[in-house]
């Protein structure tokens, strides 16, 4: 059976749109992930939280795909992209900071996820703009499976509550 999902993609380290579409070029080389739509490019101040310092603005995007891959593989596939694109996942410390390549399995078909390591719809997602405005330009009817409410609707509540 096959499934729609949704991935982020962000870079702020190098070259960002590099790493970005180097990204999807990794995604359609695997014979279970179509990609069927990518948003625009779009670049966002990269969030810092301690003990980072202030780090390079982030390119972000993000692609709809289809895939016979259940969550799990596909966030395999995902981390695996990432250490191709020189991004080390053990360490800890480098969780918030500057990074060439972060891949966000954002949703899998209205699929609820709660597993160690892996949580669906993404549980930041309805916060973060780098994501919804991205998400909106694919497929701004997206419903999100927990809260009922439309990508674009998420995005606009986003916006007035940060006014």
């Amino acid at each position: 059976m096959s499934a729609l999902a949704f991935i982020a993609i962000g870079s702020n380290l190098g070259d960002r749109l590099a790493f970005g579409t180097q990204a999807i070029d990794g995604l359609r080389a695997y014979p279970a992930i179509a990609v069927l739509a990518q948003s625009t490019w779009r670049e966002y101040a990269a969030l810092t939280l301690p003990p980072h310092d202030p780090q390079p603005a982030y390119l972000n995007g993000v692609v709809q795909i289809r895939t016979t891959l259940e969550p799990a593989e596909l966030l395999a596939v995902c981390h695996q992209l990432e250490r191709d694109a020189g991004r080390p996942r053990r360490d800890i410390a480098l969780r918030w900071g500057p990074r060439t390549l972060d891949l966000d399995l954002l949703a899998y078909n209205t699929r609820c996820v709660d597993i160690p390591g892996l949580t669906l719809p993404h549980p930041e997602l309805h916060k973060r703009r780098f994501v919804l405005e991205p998400l909106c330009d694919i497929d701004p009817n997206w419903l999100h499976p927990r809260l009922g409410r439309t990508a674009h609707h998420l995005l606009e509540a986003l916006i007035c509550n940060s006014s």
